[in-house]
């Protein structure tokens, strides 16, 4: 009887393939380990100690980063290499894997192996993830930072206004937040490279989601709550204010009547004075402790001008001042911060002043009556702080403070173009007198045709005026248009159309108020009805202005109830001159109209 065959043991039985059980299970475990130990060395090379091993990078990335927010915050959550530079998706990871062989071959050859050679190619690197990142809609990003789920309750107001914006024009976290670990080369681009690699991409648009719009809702509800418990504050101080001068007007009543009663018995009369303050300065009669009042700060600007504003090289928030947002929908809450930044020589200032102060918090107040217009403005002085460039410290030894408002028809397209965005901010250009492209001596001689006076250099202009403005200074180009003046004519009927600003200065020295206008240069045209009172006392400056509401002369406004006008001030605080002021943002003046940031009120 033949042999039966022996029945395979469990391990030699085929499987797939014609493989046995035992040589799949060695498979697998070999494969186990393999997996483990090949994800172990991923990860390994993953680490911030591991991409800081090199001399390239710890000696010039890392300690750029080490600074920075992402090394060290609040919430004590940090960011290394990886989490920027080595995507999360398995694909992705191990092409980005492969890619840095070339890295490892540059190191081999020692392309970046000194600061000056790090430096040298520093651009072209940026560039690589500059673009992988707008690629990839700034996926590594995105792995902790999420646009749908950010809470603009904790968000200042820039940044709750440029996230909505990104939101829904389609625009990506590394448009605007390029430098923000290491050193920032941006400026380093070409400008039609920074064009085209940071406009809005129509596939990134989001609906922007209820979450942030009742976000925003809320963060808007708060703020008003907050600035009607401040005004309610204010209304409740003037109240005690009003009570208290009334009750020593009282006492002093009291006083004098003892005194007069001597006085008709034959005795010496006693004298009493009594002054009623009304909270400002001495004339026009009118009573400013019942009038609301908003507090607005100005800044140092340094060398921002218009054309820096319209510029994306220098202003991160360029594109939405061009598409329309006013400034004061991202600025107003940070003046001084910004001042700051410039006033110290951090920021758009090649001549920075030290000691000089970033800001001036101004409490401004308004009230119409009997066909006029005042205005009341009341800030701090400070002690003098010399100017170093200037012989004797003092810009303008002969006063010690000007104060100028600006004013221009809210028009939108018909009126002056960047008035309801920018306020007096577009008088200002980039080749005005002390600015970085200020014209020559020459080029001012050789254009004594143009019918401007020149004499004392390039003055404010709008840009209604000229044929073209220069905004980014491409070819080595001056920015500005100080010599592209159109033909009378054209600024004639441009001044006739209303596209001028209402000036109005007052100068300390001599209390001297001037009335004029800007167009295609600054005029001014001496007294039209324009009067100030100013006075100072204890530390602080108290000025009023007074001004008729209707007028039909060239270069004046007429206000009028139901429209809005475009306002913004400046003040030349400590015998300051020329662009060394400071400046209010652009606001929004009406006559008892809730929906002006400065409510004129009747009395």
């Amino acid at each position: 009887m033949a042999e039966l065959p022996k029945k395979p043991n469990f391990f030699s039985r085929r499987i797939l393939w014609g493989a046995t059980v035992g040589s799949a299970i060695i498979f697998f475990v070999v494969g186990i380990i393999f997996w483990g130990g090949f994800n172990t060395a991923m990860e390994a090379t993953n680490t911030l100690e591991f991409c800081t091993s090199c001399h390239e990078m710890h000696d010039n990335v890392y300690q750029e980063y080490k600074p920075t927010i992402h090394y060290s915050n609040r919430t004590g959550v940090r960011a290394v290499c990886s989490d920027c530079h080595v995507p999360d998706p398995w694909i992705h990871k191990m092409v980005r894997k492969i890619q840095a062989s070339k890295e490892i071959f540059h190191k081999i050859m020692g392309t970046v192996g000194t600061p000056e050679k790090f430096n040298e190619h520093r651009l072209e690197m940026a560039k690589r993830v500059w673009t992988t990142m707008k690629q990839t809609d700034s996926r590594e990003c995105r792995n902790c930072h999420n646009l749908e789920s950010m809470n603009p309750e904790f968000q200042r107001p820039r940044a709750r206004k440029q996230h909505l914006n990104a939101m829904q024009t389609g625009q990506t976290c590394i448009d605007c937040h390029k430098g923000i670990a290491h050193k920032d080369v941006r400026k380093q681009l070409a400008e039609q490279e920074m064009e085209e690699l940071e406009k809005p991409w129509p596939i990134y648009v989001r609906p922007v989601p209820e979450m942030y719009t009742e976000g925003l809702r809320r963060v808007e509800a708060k703020e008003a709550e907050v600035a009607e418990k401040l005004k309610a504050e204010q209304e409740q101080a003037k109240q005690a204010e009003q009570e208290r001068i009334k009750q020593a007007v009282e006492k002093a009543l009291a006083q004098h009547q003892p005194a007069q009663a001597s006085v008709e018995a034959g005795a010496a009369p006693a004298v009493a004075t009594v002054t009623a303050a009304k909270g400002g300065a001495a004339g026009f009669d009118v009573d400013w402790s019942a009038v609301p009042d908003r507090t607005i700060t100005l800044f140092y600007p340094g060398e921002t001008s218009l054309e820096w504003v319209m510029n994306g090289r220098d202003h991160g928030g360029a594109r939405p001042f061009n598409s329309g947002d006013r400034c004061s929908d991202c600025h107003d809450k940070e003046a001084a911060d910004m001042g700051a930044k410039m006033v110290s020589g951090e920021k758009a200032e090649t001549t920075p002043i030290p000691g000089k102060r970033p800001g001036i918090p101004v409490k401004v107040q308004g009230v119409h009556k009997g066909g006029d217009l005042y205005l009341r403005f009341e800030w701090e002085q400070t002690a003098h702080v010399p100017v170093p460039f200037v012989e004797g410290g003092k810009m303008d030894p002969d006063n010690s403070m000007k104060l100028a408002i600006m004013l221009a028809y809210d028009k939108g397209d018909e009126g002056v173009e960047y008035a309801d965005r920018a306020g007096c901010w577009q008088t200002c250009h980039h080749d005005a007198r002390k600015m970085p492209d200020a014209p020559d001596q020459a080029a001012l001689g050789g254009a004594s045709g143009l019918g401007l006076d020149l004499s004392g250099g390039v003055t404010k202009y709008l840009k209604e005026s000229r044929s073209e403005l220069e905004i980014k200074g491409k070819e080595g180009k001056k920015r500005g248009g100080w010599d592209k003046l159109l033909p009378p004519g054209d600024i004639e009927a441009a001044l006739k159309a209303g596209k001028f600003m209402d000036l109005l200065r007052y100068k300390s020295g001599k209390g001297e108020s001037e009335d004029g206008y800007i167009l295609d240069q600054r005029h001014m045209l001496g007294g039209q009805g324009f009067q100030a009172d100013a006075s100072e006392q204890g530390d602080k400056w108290i000025l009023v202005l007074k001004r008729a509401l209707k007028s039909d002369k060239p270069g004046d406004v007429s206000i009028e109830p139901g429209q809005l006008y475009n306002f913004g001030f400046a003040i030349h605080d400590d015998y300051s001159n020329g662009r060394f002021h400071h400046v209010s943002l652009g606001y929004k003046l009406g006559l008892d109209d809730e929906a002006a940031e400065i409510n004129v009120k009747g009395q």
